[in-house]
């Protein structure tokens, strides 16, 4: 490979040279000159406590590590590189550094503040080297900001690669990038896979050296079958390969397309980030929103068809494994498609129900290992209920908590902290209140940043709560899609805003946006969850969990989501499944009712009217609060005084937007939304939506969708199109540490 660099921007070809060679541990190693900190002394910073497998690597037979220092900003990335060579590492002006045949790669701890998601970066360009390296360097800035980030940088002159990551410090990728024996196998991977032990120990049995808590695994099992390998992922996860066996670039990503991988090709070459900020920051071409997208974001609240809210920047299908060709193509291949599932054989309710049981026995322990600690986020329903089911709590500690108000206790909480207690866990509510209202403004712009306006800023509470989940353990394990997939909930809809918000030339985007969402959604209940509504419309969600803590669903396991597609339809039609299953693994968990009625200690008629009455009232709270019909809006003011907020408000939801939109939140709302800069956007009708403002606050109506999705436009176009150029001194200074 030759040279060592420093700095990224001078070639040793062009004359660099190493100003300095100090001896450190596992070797020597090269300081640019005029740099004042010496990498021996970076390293000396950050100890030699290893959270990752030590990554030895030779110049003759890999790529370049780079690493970022730990000091000066994602602004200010010098590079260090391990040195080339066999024997002794080569310097720049030709000669070498004798004494350091191997160096050990540390990778970046930044502790600078603000916000941002786990992901990886790329590139893979013909372009000079430095140039590429000063790429990725600005790519991987819009993504280092949280204090428990680690970072690091791959390259590959060669073959043209150039890879970032980012994770959470002691997540299973904190050990990047991970290569094989022979050192000719090379991967850079975000997110997380699930393997059982057994797997694992048959593997470490035919010779591999791993550690069974990280990533380090996946390279193996590549290695072993790379045409099987990417069948056999299970969790939401993405990546690229460098196999230079074959001189062979791999990007992939889990099945469903839940980790999101954007894309763009430009003359530069092909790019691609977990994060659609990163592509911005590179590509000025790409800051430009699409109508086509925001019509649907309008009326989905979310991107359709692997697409963007920006123009020409597209997003990686599930199940993909893309492969560059030594031509400079690409072969675009889908490893799995949902219709091998839909094909596969039904099975009988009473069989179904065993190998329910059977599967979840095996499954839910994948999703309790981890040098992390784990706790559950527990609800009042029954997803997160069936996996304490599964949970030894005598002998496996395992804190729970749940998401409240301070005004009340909601029956998500009283009923997880029956269920807690029943599984010998203790529990913990975390309240949003006062304190969040106050940094609602900070909260929001924070959510649209990371989520790229996935998540609008009514979705804020989502940020705010799962920091505070972060400090009971920094992996959370949820119950999410276990509604969707064993009782064919479906709460992924497509609606017409109220027309006279828009310009008419516009609104025809939004009406056309409806006719895509009901194409797309001629596929089965479970297709549609898995394969539509969880990388389209959870994307934004989940980024935001993502960005403080690893959040964990068991339910979209590759076994347990194979198994549910062969239950017959009446088997996902209601809870009777679920009840029967948590009814055999732990009985007593079934004396504790739902939030909607279900089990309990009462006869069948009583059931019944529990479950009237709990959905009844369910119902009220939403249109009395977040769902109001506007012509109930005009009788509003009225009702109060009967103090039916004191009722009815609170029971299922902890938060109150609609309420807060008129009070607490009601001159942030006028701020942002009635701003020249945003009645100026030319799909608005700035009169129409200045009245729609005021008859909010008042209570006359609702319109409480409408200016969420307005309020998120408009913090996504100050963001990423206006002003894109501070976006990063936006992002660290603007955002007070937590």
């Amino acid at each position: 490979m030759g040279g060592a660099f420093w700095n990224g921007l001078n070639d040793p070809a062009q004359g660099q040279v190493a100003a300095e060679c100090a001896a450190g541990e596992g070797g020597r190693v090269l300081c640019g000159k005029g740099d004042s900190v010496s990498p021996l002394w970076d390293m000396e910073c950050r100890g030699t406590r290893r959270v990752q497998t030590e990554q030895r690597v030779r110049g003759d037979e890999s790529a370049q590590v780079l690493r970022a220092p730990l000091h000066g900003g994602p602004d200010r990335m010098p590079f260090q590189a391990v040195p080339g060579g066999i024997g002794h590492p080569a310097r720049g002006d030709g000669g070498t550094c004798p004494g350091a045949e191997e160096k050990v790669v540390f990778p970046q701890v930044w502790n600078g503040e603000g916000v941002t998601m786990p992901g990886i970066v790329g590139m893979i360009s013909g372009l000079p080297p430095d140039r590429c390296r000063r790429r990725l360097s600005a790519m991987i800035g819009t993504m280092l900001h949280e204090p428990f980030y680690r970072s690091g940088l791959y390259a590959n002159e060669e073959l043209g690669v150039y890879a970032g990551w980012v994770c959470h410090e002691g997540s299973f990728s904190d050990c990047m990038p991970v290569a094989n024996e022979e050192r000719n196998v090379f991967m850079v991977v975000s997110g997380e896979n699930f393997i059982d032990r057994s797997e694992l120990r048959a593997l470490k049995s035919r010779g591999h050296e791993f550690n069974e808590e990280d990533a380090t695994a996946l390279v193996h099992l590549y290695e072993e079958d790379p045409g099987g390998f990417f069948r056999e992922l299970n969790g939401l996860l993405s990546g690229v390969i460098v196999d230079l066996r074959e001189n062979r670039v791999t990007l992939f990503n889990d099945r469903f397309g839940s980790h999101r991988l954007y894309y763009h090709e430009n003359q530069e070459g092909f790019l691609f980030s977990s994060e659609a900020k990163s592509l911005l920051r590179v590509c000025p071409e790409l800051r430009e929103i699409d109508p086509v997208a925001l019509g649907e974001y309008f009326s989905c609240g979310c991107v359709l068809e692997n697409r963007s809210l920006f123009k020409n920047l597209k997003i990686l299908p599930g199940g993909s494994a893309w492969t560059c060709l030594r031509s400079g193509g690409w072969e675009r291949k889908r490893y799995f498609t949902p219709e091998e599932w839909e094909n596969s054989e039904p099975l009988e309710g009473g069989e179904f129900c065993r190998q329910l049981k059977e599967n979840l026995t095996r499954v839910i322990p994948r999703y309790l290992q981890g040098r992390q600690p784990v706790a559950v986020s527990l609800t009042g329903g029954l997803d997160s209920r069936l996996i304490m089911a599964f949970v030894d709590g005598k002998s496996a500690r395992l804190p729970c908590f749940t998401f409240g108000s301070e005004n009340r206790d909601s029956l998500d909480v009283s009923i997880s902290r029956q269920v807690a207690r029943a599984c010998s866990q203790e529990h913990t509510v975390l309240r949003l209140g006062e304190e969040f209202l106050s940094r609602f403004p900070e909260e929001a712009l924070r959510t649209v940043y990371i989520s790229e306006g996935g998540l609008s800023a009514c979705g804020s509470y989502e940020l705010y709560l799962n920091a505070k989940a972060r400090e009971i353990a920094p992996v959370r394990l949820t119950g999410n899609w276990g509604s969707e997939l064993l009782r064919g909930a479906r709460a992924f809809k497509a609606y017409l805003p109220y027309m006279q918000t828009f310009n008419p030339d516009f609104y025809k985007h939004i009406e056309d946006a409806t006719g895509t969402f009901a194409r797309i959604g001629r596929v089965p209940n479970l297709t549609f969850s898995l394969f539509r509504q969880a990388p389209w419309q959870g994307f934004g969600r989940l980024a935001v969990e993502q960005s403080q803590l690893t959040q964990r669903t068991p339910y979209m396991d590759k076994d347990f989501a194979g198994l549910v597609y062969r239950a017959r339809k009446e088997d996902l039609s209601s809870d009777r499944v679920s009840l029967q299953v948590i009814g055999e693994a732990k009985p007593g968990l079934l004396e504790i009712r739902t939030d909607r009625g279900a089990a309990g200690k009462s006869g069948p008629a009583f059931s019944w009217l529990h479950r009237a009455f709990h959905e009844t009232a369910f119902r009220m709270e939403y249109y009395c609060g977040h769902g109001m019909p506007r012509w109930l809006s005009r009788w509003d003011k009225a009702l109060k005084r009967l103090h039916y907020e004191r009722l009815l408000m609170g029971r299922y939801k902890f938060h109150q937007f609609r309420r807060w939109f008129q009070s607490e939140l009601a001159g942030y709302l006028r701020e942002m939304v009635l701003d020249k800069r945003t009645l100026g956007r030319p799909f608005l009708n700035p009169k129409r939506l200045e009245g729609m403002v005021h008859k909010h606050i008042r209570g006359d109506e609702n319109y409480l969708n409408e200016l969420d999705k307005i309020l998120s436009v408009e913090l996504v176009h100050r963001l990423f199109v206006d002003d894109f150029v501070n976006l990063n001194e936006r992002a660290r200074g603007r955002f007070a540490p937590r």
